[in-house]
C-alpha cells in the first residue's frame, strides 16, 4: 500500500515507530479535519499527558521565531527532543501557512531531535485553530516530551495562547511602546514569564521598570507565582539558558500546587465547548441551503420574524 492510501491507524502507528513523514502526514490530516482528524485524535488522546507545552507569544516584531530557535538550540545542545508549533498566518488562497518552518527556523531543520511543523491559522482571530491542541496532542503521544508554540503576533486576541500551552512567555521589546501594548492586549493577565528580548538595546532597565509597576497594578502580591522578567538577546542566545530554567521552575510549582492539573482541566472543558459549537454550526450550516433555510430568510427580510427567532428555528431543526 503507497503512502499516499494509508489508513489513519497506520499513519499513527508509523509515526508512534518514528518515522518523521507519517508523523507530518497526520498532521494534515488534523488540519484538514474530518474523519482523519478525528480517527488520529482519537487514537492519540489515551496515549497523551506527558508531554509540556511552552507557549511564546508577545506583539509583531518581538523576536519571537528568533526566540523560539534560540531555545531550540539551547535544548539540543541539552539533548532534548523539541517539537514546535509554529502558528503562521493563513494563506487568503489555500488556507495554508504563509511562513514556513525552514524559512523561520532552518538551522534545526535537518536535526533528527526537532521537529517543526507551521500551522495555519485559517482565519481564527485567536492566532490559533481548533487543530492546535490536537496536533499537542499527537506530538505528545509519538514521544516529545517538549513541545513550543510560537504564535503569530495579532495584537489583543493573542491572550489566546494561555489556554493552549502550561506555560506561557510573552516576549516584548525595550522601549514603552512595547509595555504599553503588553498591558492594552491584556497579555499581562496571561504571562507567566516575562522576556525582554533585544536586551541589547536602551531602554531595557525602563521596560523592566514598566512591567513591574503593571505587575504591582495587577495586584499579583498574594499570587504564589510572580512571573519573573528575563532580558534576552535571542540573535546570540545570551540570557536563553536562564530562560529556560525559568520555565522548568515554573513546571515544578504548578505541578506542586496543583495548577497544571487545574489548568489542563479547564483546557479541555472549553475545547470540548469549541467542538460542540463547531459541529452545531457545521449541521447548522448544511440546513442553511435548504428550502427551511430559505423561508426562515425571506419571513426574515419581510420582517415577519426576527432574526433572533430565526435562529431558535434552525438551532431546533439541529436538535439544540
Amino acid at each position: 500500500m503507497s503512502r499516499r492510501e494509508q489508513r489513519p491507524e497506520e499513519l499513527f502507528e508509523a509515526a508512534r515507530a518514528g518515522d518523521r513523514a507519517a508523523l507530518a502526514r497526520s498532521l494534515s490530516l488534523i488540519e484538514r479535519g474530518g474523519a482523519g482528524a478525528r480517527a488520529i485524535g482519537r487514537l492519540s488522546y489515551p496515549l497523551g499527558g506527558a508531554g509540556y507545552t511552552v507557549g511564546l507569544t508577545g506583539a509583531p516584531g518581538a523576536g519571537k521565531s528568533t526566540l523560539t530557535s534560540a531555545t531550540i538550540g539551547h535544548l539540543r545542545a541539552r539533548d532534548v527532543e523539541v517539537a514546535v508549533l509554529a502558528i503562521d498566518p493563513s494563506s487568503p488562497f489555500t488556507g495554508g501557512a504563509i511562513l514556513g518552518d525552514r524559512v523561520r527556523m532552518q538551522d534545526h531543520a535537518t536535526d533528527p531531535g526537532v521537529f517543526i511543523r507551521s500551522m495555519a491559522t485559517r482565519g481564527h482571530l485567536g492566532g490559533l485553530s481548533l487543530a492546535t491542541p490536537e496536533a499537542v496532542r499527537l506530538l505528545d503521544a509519538v514521544g516529545r516530551r517538549w513541545i513550543l508554540v510560537e504564535t503569530v503576533g495579532v495584537g489583543q486576541v493573542e491572550v489566546e495562547i494561555a489556554g493552549k500551552a502550561d506555560t506561557t512567555v510573552v516576549v516584548v521589546n525595550p522601549g514603552w511602546g512595547d509595555s504599553v501594548q503588553a498591558n492594552k492586549a491584556g497579555l499581562m493577565e496571561i504571562a507567566d514569564v516575562f522576556v525582554i528580548n533585544k536586551a541589547d538595546r536602551k531602554g531595557v532597565e525602563e521596560t523592566r521598570r514598566d512591567l513591574e509597576q503593571m505587575l504591582d497594578l495587577g495586584d499579583l502580591a498574594h499570587e504564589a507565582w510572580r512571573p519573573p522578567i528575563l532580558p534576552v538577546v535571542s540573535t546570540t542566545g545570551q540570557g536563553v539558558s536562564e530562560l529556560w530554567d525559568v520555565v522548568e521552575q515554573h513546571r515544578a510549582h504548578i505541578e506542586a500546587s496543583g495548577e497544571l492539573a487545574r489548568r489542563r482541566a479547564f483546557r479541555l472543558r472549553e475545547e470540548l465547548r469549541e467542538i460542540v459549537a463547531r459541529r452545531l454550526e457545521q449541521r447548522a450550516r448544511e440546513l442553511a441551503t435548504g428550502e427551511r433555510w430559505d423561508q426562515l430568510q425571506g419571513q426574515v427580510l419581510e420582517r415577519a420574524l426576527d432574526p433572533w427567532g430565526a435562529a431558535d428555528e434552525m438551532l431546533r431543526a439541529v436538535g439544540a
